[in-house]
Order: C-alpha cells, then structure tokens, then sequence
C-alpha cells in the first residue's frame, strides 16, 4: 500500500462531542437544540436498573420534551429487536432517537431509525449508503467504553434467523451529538468493564494498520491506543478511578472514529463466527484472536506495530510485533477472559467452517495482510 501520508481520504466529522462528569444532564438541552418535542429513548433493562435511564428521562422532560422508551434491546441485537423499536416508533412519531447504554442500545436505535424513515427492513441496508430517504437526528450517551458506536455511522444487527451480524452503514445514521459522561461507566460490571475494553483496545490496533488506514485514522488510532493501554489495567484494578474510566470512555470513542475512517480487519473477521456459532462474547472472541492476527500481520507491518508498542506501559525500550502480541494476550489473561479457543469449548474439527465463514467477512478485506479461507483456518489452529 502507498504510504498513508499519501493516502487520500474524506474526513468529515459529523458527531458533536460533549465530555465530562455529569454531562448526561445536558441531554434535553442538546435534544431541544435538534428541535425535538418527541424523543424515543432505547435502552436496555440494566441501564434502567442502573438509574441512568430515570437521569435522562429526568433531562429530556426537564426540557419539556415527550420521551417515549423502548427497552427491549439486548445484546448482539437482532432483526426483531429493530422491528419491535420500529413499532414503537411508529406509534408515536419521534422527531429524534436517542441511544442509551452500550455499543448494543446504540446499534438498535440506528437500525430503528434505518427502518423506521426508510421503510423495509435491515437487511435492506446491509452493506453502504443504501439509506435513500433522510434519517432522524439522533443523541448517543454510551454507557460502557468499548464499541465506540458513537462515532460511527455503522450499525451491527445480526440476522434473527441465519444469526449473521450485518453491517449496516450510512453517514445519515451517524450520532448528531454524543455525551460522554465517564460516571455512567461506573455501575458497568467487572466483565463488562474487561469485554468492552479488550474489544477497544482491538479497535485501536486493527484501525493503525489497515489498507485504509490515513493520516486522520491514524492520529486517532494512536491516542486512543495511549489512553486505552495506560488505563485499561488501572480500571480493573481500581473500577471506581474516575479519571481512569474518562480516558477509557475517550479512548474508546476515539477508536470509533478511527473505524469511521479506516475500518477493521481480520481480528473482527475472525471473531464474529464465534459469537454467531458459539454464542461467545464479542470482547472476549476478539480479545482471544487478536494476538495471533498481530503475528500474522507482523510480517508486513512491523515498523506500525513498534510505532504503537514505544508507548506502551512497560515497553522498557523494546517494541515490535512480538512486544505488542505479548502484551495484548497478558491484559486480555489480566481481564480473566479466554486466551486459547480450547477453553471456549471450541470444537477442532469446526474451525475449517469457522475460517471459510470468516473469509466473508467485510473487515477481512481491509487486513493489511491479505487474507484467504486457507490462512484464516492456519490463525484458528494456532489460536487453539
């Protein structure tokens, strides 16, 4: 690939960022200010429960706006999800969507603002720029710091049926504004804490190195690995060290916006096979793959990966393919997930399958290294 300085890209921000501790309060500000008098909140039973739900309705109707909440999204949201909050929508005609909670929330409240102003259904915008009609204007208050779906105009919807997640992009479907208030990051569970940020983490370094990758990516990619590698551990060990939650919720935001403009790769490829047949967590199937895609791709792109490893905690000088491997497999060990697929109960004799459905994978296509079934199936065996 040309080198990225020469590169050519199209960056244009969409999103308007808000940060800082109890920002969530300026969410009905920021929605009159979109000219919403109507609001559909979604959101999932934990975030309710959580009391940050009661917060932002507390907000919107502070500003005098009709919120209605749909609360049916769990994670890896479905097809039926996104027509259950399309009814919702139906029946009370919000004039803006606001998404609550983690990368899941965020996702749905795209996928019910795809169907809801377009008509069909999501499988009708899988794939880009496939949205013909406008789209609402749309808030993110992620919850978690992880996905970095706040800054990204992709929703991830996976099949009811065949279970394949899809990738449904358009930059109408981006946020309008997202609010980033690191005390919402407080109340996430332990393992949630350790999947969301593995899986930013992964963001990170699959965005510094893809065929895509650019100037602009690239200036993301590398502070969001800053904040992300000096915080993560910091956060497992001390879950109520505010600054460190805020530069994990910055982190993962800026990763997001790295995706927007360079995509993933075969790390992500590899992973979702595993959620989709196995059940297994986002963060912890990539956590798991993503040392071994490093390796793979070290033998192209050594010099990006000891540009990321200089700044790592406990670098100690040395730096390369080899550095940064070891020391995503040790935090993702630190984080109590899988490091081997054997202890995902993974069966030897599916990982042929598992490579042949990774291959069709968009992100693959962005992998530095090129890809095939072949090679794919060669990275499961060692993952094993």
């Amino acid at each position: 690939m040309d080198d990225p300085q020469m590169t050519a890209f199209d960056y244009q921000p969409r999103t308007r960022i808000l940060y800082g501790s109890d920002k969530l309060a300026s969410l009905g500000a920021i929605a009159g200010e979109l000219g919403a008098r109507r609001v559909l909140l979604v959101t999932d039973p934990g975030i309710i429960e959580a009391g940050h739900h009661s917060r932002a309705l507390a907000s919107l109707e502070g500003a005098n706006i009709e919120t209605y909440t749909f609360d049916d999204v769990e994670e890896n949201p479905t097809t039926d999800h996104v027509e259950r909050g399309r009814r919702l929508a139906e029946r009370h005609e919000p004039e803006l969507i606001v998404g609550l909670g983690g990368g899941s929330a965020m996702d749905c409240a795209k996928g019910i603002n795809f169907v809801h102003t377009n008509g069909g259904t999501m499988k009708d915008y899988w794939g880009v720029g496939k949205a013909l009609q406008p789209m609402l204007p749309m808030i993110a208050v992620p919850t978690t710091a992880g996905t970095g779906s706040e800054t990204q105009s992709f929703a991830l919807i996976s099949d009811a049926e065949s279970k394949v997640k899809m990738a449904c992009g358009d930059k109408k479907a981006s946020f309008r504004a997202a609010i980033l208030d690191p005390k919402l990051t407080l109340t996430q569970p332990p393992q949630v804490t350790a999947l969301t940020g593995i899986d930013a983490l992964a963001h990170a370094v699959e965005t510094y190195v893809t065929t895509r990758r650019n100037p602009v990516s690239m200036a993301f990619s590398r502070e969001a690995w800053q904040l992300l590698s000096e915080n993560f551990i910091r956060v497992l060990d001390d879950p109520d060290d505010l600054d460190a939650r805020g530069s994990m919720q910055l982190g993962a935001c800026f990763a997001g916006m790295a995706i927007e403009n360079s995509m993933l790769g075969a790390a992500h490829a590899m992973a979702n096979p595993l959620t989709a047949n196995y059940g297994v967590v986002h963060g912890q199937a990539v956590g798991l793959m993503l040392p071994h895609v490093v390796r793979f791709n070290g033998e192209q792109v050594e010099s990006r990966y000891e540009e990321l490893t200089k700044s790592s905690p406990g670098a100690n000088g040395s730096a390369g393919t080899d550095q940064l491997a070891d020391f995503l497999e040790t935090v993702t060990k630190r984080a109590k997930l899988a490091v081997q697929l054997r202890d995902l109960e993974v069966p030897s004799d599916d990982l042929p399958r598992l490579a042949a459905e990774a291959a069709e994978q968009w992100t693959g296509q962005f992998n530095p290294r090129q890809v095939d079934a072949e090679m794919l199936k060669t990275i499961y065996e060692r993952a094993y």
